[in-house]
């Protein structure tokens, strides 16, 4: 039986871990490394033992010692370290980006499964949770229909949004030295300057990197309502606002730049920074997705059918 989820994201960030450790020196007990982990002992023993097979520790006589630090051909890939839920989210907001959906587009429910390596009720259950948001809707036919949505909604979720991740930001600087999530966002961190280098050619790549950072920072709540009000935040200003290509470039880049200002002053625990920041980049994604409406808005009151795709059925 292949390993599940969360052993493989738990044994990514032991990985994670273990890489700041030097070489020959004690890994230290299992309860700091459970606290650190947020599993359970019996997980973190698995872990060791699977160190241990993979030569990383030496594990004799209740003291383990670091042999080598790990290589990224020992963790476990990303896709692999993710819920099928996560997956699901994960493979329709690509498929919403890189097949250039509209609203009025139909769903089709079995391709999409197929398309997504998924069950139907995996993406059924994933759309019935859009849903809710009124994004999405079933037609008499029982079809599912991609909707737009007004301005007076967007103002709304910005509000609710911005007092979310303000929130959030404050208590991920709480948060202790070891939580994951400073790894992790360190990573993220990384990887926005690795883009950034090469973002005259792949700046089509940041809306995941931007869904990366803001899941990270409203995973810092705890927060069960602030977690799910995720989906939606995902769905619209991650991917609906990019149906809006003009100056898509410069737009990513720019937030690019927001995003490290904003990573830092969480790596510092500034608090007063963190809210700038914050505050600066919430401003600009509401004024982009504004933006966005009200051009599409126009769009359609012009009539002009070469900016519409028609609908599809996919």
């Amino acid at each position: 039986m292949k390993p599940n989820t969360v052993f493989k994201s738990a044994y990514n960030r032991g990985l994670s871990r273990l890489q700041r450790l030097p070489i020959t020196s004690e890994v230290g007990s299992e309860p700091a490394w459970s606290r650190a982990l947020a599993v359970s002992r019996t997980t973190v023993r698995s872990i060791f033992t699977r160190f241990s097979a993979a030569g990383l520790i030496a594990d004799e006589a209740r003291r383990r010692v670091v042999l080598r630090h790990p290589a990224p051909a020992d963790f476990y890939p990303e896709i692999e370290t993710r819920r099928g839920g996560a997956i699901v989210e994960s493979r329709f907001m690509y498929w919403i980006l890189h097949e250039d959906c509209r609203p009025g587009q139909s769903i089709n429910v079995p391709e999409l499964s197929r398309q997504f390596g998924a069950s139907p009720a995996a993406v059924t259950h994933y759309l019935n949770r859009l849903r809710q948001s009124g994004l999405l809707a079933r037609n008499s036919g029982g079809h599912w229909v991609l909707r737009g949505f007004t301005e007076e909604f967007a103002e709304e979720l910005c509000e609710v949004r911005t007092m979310f991740e303000l929130y959030s930001a404050q208590r991920f600087i709480t948060l202790s030295a070891e939580d994951p999530a400073l790894e992790e966002l360190s990573r993220i961190k990384q990887d926005h300057l690795a883009l950034l280098r090469e973002a005259e050619t792949r700046y089509t790549e940041f809306s995941a990197l931007d869904e990366r950072l803001h899941r990270c920072v409203n995973d810092a709540s705890r927060n069960r309502f602030i977690r799910g009000f995720y989906d939606m935040i995902s769905m619209i200003f991650h991917y609906h606002y990019q149906w809006n290509k003009n100056d898509e470039k410069e737009r990513n880049i720019a937030a690019i730049h927001e995003h490290l200002s904003y990573m830092e002053a969480l790596q510092a625990g500034d608090a007063s920074a963190v809210i700038a920041t914050c505050n600066a980049h919430m401003a600009t994604a509401r004024s982009t997705l504004l933006a966005s409406i009200r051009e599409s808005v126009d769009v359609l009151k012009a009539g002009n059918e070469s900016h519409c795709l028609p609908q599809q059925n996919y």
